[in-house]
Parts: C-alpha cells; sequence; structure tokens
C-alpha cells in the first residue's frame, strides 16, 4: 500500500538531495529514479566525485535530463536559497559524520552539522518547499560525542518549527534517525575489507560493544516512507536490529575463509560509547509505532498530529527503550551470517 502512495507522492516533483554522492544520497538518487519523478538535484561539495558521477549518469540516455549537478558546500545560505526555488522535496544527507574526524575538528562539525542544516530550513521555508527529511543518526541519543551533539541540535531546529505556529510557513518537517549503516562509507565492513586486501588483522575496538544495523536499502525505505507522513517535526525510527561487533566481525572473517585468531581488540576510540540508543524513556515523549516503525513526535506537537498519525496505521507503543544490548533486539550469529552474505551478493 505505501508503495503506490510513494508513486502519487514522487510524481512530477522537483527534488534536492544534499550529500547527493554518499553512500545513502547516491541510493536515494538511484530508487528516486524509478519513480516518475521531474528532476532531482544533487548537491555536493566534492568535485571529483561529482565529474565521475555526472559521466555515469549521462551514459545512460533515460535518465538525461532528469539529473542536474551542483557543486554547493550546505554552510553557503545564498547558493541554497537560489537553488531551492520551485523545489516540492529536499533530503538532507549532507553532514560531517565521522566521530574522529568531528571530535578533531569540532568548529567544523558545527559549521556544517548546525549551521549547515539552519541554512537547508530557512531556504525550505524561503522557497515554500513542500517537505524537507533531515538523516540523522541514533548518536544523537544521550549525546558523547560532538558529531552526536551536533546532530541533536540540527534534530532540535527541526523539532522547533512547531513552536513557530506561523501559517505563513509551508514546509512540513520530519526526521529519519539511523543506527549504522551496513557496506556505507567508512563503516565496519569497509574497513574491515580494506584491513583483509592488505593482509592485516581487522580491528575491533572493545569486544562488549554492540551497535544497531540496517541496510543500505532499508535506510532508504525508510526515508521515502518518513517524507510521506512527516506533517510536524517528527522523529521516524526503524525497527532495526542490533549486533554485538565481536558477533559480526566472527561472522565476516568466516565469509572470508579467515581464522577467528585474525581479530585484534584495539581499545574503544575517543568519543565512542559501548552501546548506543535510539529511544530512552521520557515521559514527555509521545511514541506510536506501526509493524516497522516508531514515530517520537515533537514535545510541541498538538492532539490533531497525533490523530493524523493514528489514521495512517500507527498505535501507542509499548516501548519506551530502544537500546542497542538489549538481548531481545539482539541477532544470532546464524542471523548476522544470513544477512551479512545477502548483504555481500547484492
Amino acid at each position: 500500500m505505501i508503495e503506490i502512495e510513494l508513486e502519487k507522492f514522487f510524481k512530477n516533483k522537483r527534488i534536492v538531495v544534499t550529500g547527493g554522492l554518499g553512500s545513502i544520497g547516491s541510493v536515494i538518487v538511484q530508487k528516486l529514479l524509478k519513480y516518475e519523478i521531474k528532476e532531482i538535484i544533487i548537491i555536493d561539495n566534492r568535485e571529483t566525485e561529482l565529474f565521475y558521477a555526472e559521466s555515469m549518469y549521462n551514459v545512460n540516455e533515460s535518465k538525461n535530463g532528469k539529473i542536474t549537478y551542483k557543486f554547493v558546500d550546505i554552510r553557503e545560505r545564498e547558493k541554497l536559497n537560489s537553488i531551492f526555488k520551485n523545489i516540492d522535496i529536499v533530503f538532507h544527507a549532507a553532514a560531517m559524520k565521522h566521530v574522529i574526524v568531528c571530535e578533531e575538528n569540532p568548529f567544523e562539525a558545527v559549521k556544517t552539522n548546525v549551521y549547515g542544516t539552519e541554512n537547508i530550513i530557512s531556504s525550505c521555508i524561503n522557497n515554500n518547499v513542500e517537505k524537507m527529511i533531515l538523516i540523522s543518526t541514533d548518536k544523537t541519543v544521550n549525546p558523547s560525542n560532538v558529531m552526536g551533539a551536533t546532530k541533536l541540535v540540527a534534530e532540535k531546529l527541526i523539532n522547533s518549527i512547531s513552536l513557530m505556529k506561523n501559517n505563513e510557513i509551508k514546509t512540513k518537517f520530519g526526521i529519519v534517525r539511523f543506527g549504522n549503516v551496513l557496506n556505507s562509507r567508512g563503516s565496519v565492513l569497509e574497513i574491515w575489507s580494506k584491513q583483509l586486501k592488505k593482509g592485516e588483522q581487522i580491528t575491533i575496538t572493545d569486544k562488549k560493544m554492540t551497535r544497531f544495523f540496517m541496510s543500505i536499502p532499508q535506510s532508504v525505505n525508510l526515508i521515502f516512507q518518513a517524507a510521506y507522513y512527516a506533517n510536524n517535526g517528527e522523529t521516524f525510527i526503524l525497527k532495526m536490529p542490533s549486533v554485538k561487533i565481536i558477533d559480526l566481525a566472527k561472522v565476516f572473517l568466516k565469509y572470508n575463509n579467515k581464522p577467528e585468531n585474525y581479530l585484534k581488540e584495539i581499545g574503544i576510540r575517543k568519543g565512542e560509547k559501548l552501546n548506543e540508543e535510539l529511544l530512552l524513556e521520557n515521559n514527555e515523549d509521545i511514541i506510536l509505532e506501526n509493524e516497522k516503525l516508531f514515530v517520537k513526535f515533537s514535545i510541541f506537537i498538538n492532539e490533531e498530529e497525533i490523530i493524523n498519525i493514528k489514521s495512517k496505521g500507527f498505535k501507542e507503543t509499548t516501548i519506551n527503550t530502544f537500546v542497542s544490548n538489549d538481548n531481545k533486539f539482539q541477532l544470532k550469529e546464524f542471523e548476522i551470517e544470513k544477512i551479512l552474505f545477502e548483504e555481500f551478493k547484492e
């Protein structure tokens, strides 16, 4: 049912994808091309990748005229304002997202993740964009690092729109909160693959560490559903499983025909937590769920908005915490094996 609604939702839309050449942004673009969209504008600030991406897409004549590339940094509000004219939907995936890089460059992380998001929001409002979806992270919950803290502020900027109570604001906003994305750039699977190619042991920081995981297709499906449902700063969270990193590492070594002693523990890094949270108990939070998603509302939401989401198949949840070291969410090794083998086959 949702797929039929998405076909209608995306038809003839002009869409901007910030960070459109990243792991998530590029798959958003690929999947949007399956719909009858009018145009996709890819915003990125990586010159070489823009050059190669444009060459790749132009080979396929069926895509010509549907994709436009813009060399823009999201810190540049004036450029964003001019690009967002007559845009219907904005998927905001651009960010500084590596924990260590953000720890070592906190001023740059603030400029991109906070001020950059503010620029996107303002440009959407100024141009009456229909919807904007912020791609966020589980590291915003009880943040212990600069990346999580700056993305939390970005979420709060979205939440604050409902406070304005301004009928002149036409844009509807939403947030998608991710766990770790399998095989995305900088993910453990990519790092481990590179280590094995060099003949090195694969490294984990701590054997007790747990993480939430989702595949890239799952993440994009979540983003599209959020775009359809979002109305007033809600946060959408996929009901994803978690893994013990040690179990993931063992399965990865098995897949690559390596013994378990091909594993090296190096110690937890700056800003890292042993476990991640997607939801924490808070008496002020209002959370609904359906079979696949949680929806967390801004504390400023009104009853009418909640009734609206309930009418789309959501109900009050019995879960108020969603933490990666909870046994009921954790995958067994054979389950990880099935997912991992499927991931590498893709």
